[in-house]
């Protein structure tokens, strides 16, 4: 079982690892301390369903459905441009509003309607955890412990970085420091959005 299990794991970690929509945002949640308990998990939960759903073959989907795969890129890149205009303003803008420890704190439910949209808009979680995780599970003897092993990398990587940041509130006291964040999140967006619709 540990033979597929962490292999499983340390390719989650290895595939969350670089920078996009909603690592940015469970980032920008744990500075500001709002909701980071339930960020953390829909975004562990998430992946666990689509990676579930990727070594039970479900990858098979975006190749029986080419449609399929240009809609979510088409939407996700919508999507992207949007949210990542609303970082622009915000780094633009700046001020107290972008205080780790005040400011306007938005609700749960449009915290986890953002996030939700974050995940499941963007192409690349789908080849990630459902296409290439599944493909690849099917190399190990246990694919329920690959599966297992892939969900235990995403949880722990969202709470880690969803509760980690905490450790960077001292340099996100400036309110600066969000703007250049903001700045940084919304050119992430863009160039996530410009690699959809170029690629």
């Amino acid at each position: 079982m540990l033979s597929s299990f962490y292999p499983g794991f340390l390719l989650s970690l290895t595939l969350i690892l670089a920078i996009g929509a909603q690592n940015a945002f469970v980032l920008r949640q744990g500075l500001r301390r709002e909701h980071v308990f339930w960020v953390c998990l829909t975004c562990g939960v998430s992946d666990a369903l689509l990676i579930a759903l990727g070594v039970a073959g479900m990858g098979a989907l975006t190749r029986a459905v080419p449609l399929f795969e240009t809609l979510m890129r088409y939407g996700g890149a919508a999507f992207l441009v949007w949210y990542g205009w609303r970082n622009a303003v915000s780094a633009w803008r700046g001020g107290a509003a972008l205080d780790a420890s005040g400011g306007v704190t938005r609700s749960l439910g449009k915290t986890l309607l953002t996030l939700l949209a974050l995940t499941f808009l963007n192409p690349h979680v789908y080849l990630d955890t459902v296409v290439l995780l599944g493909s690849i599970s099917a190399q190990y003897p246990d694919r329920l412990a690959f599966a297992l092993g892939a969900m235990s990398g995403s949880i722990v990587f969202f709470f880690t970085l969803g509760y980690g940041a905490r450790l960077l509130i001292p340099l996100f006291a400036k309110p600066s420091s969000w703007q250049i964040l903001d700045a940084i999140i919304a050119l992430t967006m863009w160039g996530i959005a410009a690699k959809l619709l170029l690629g």
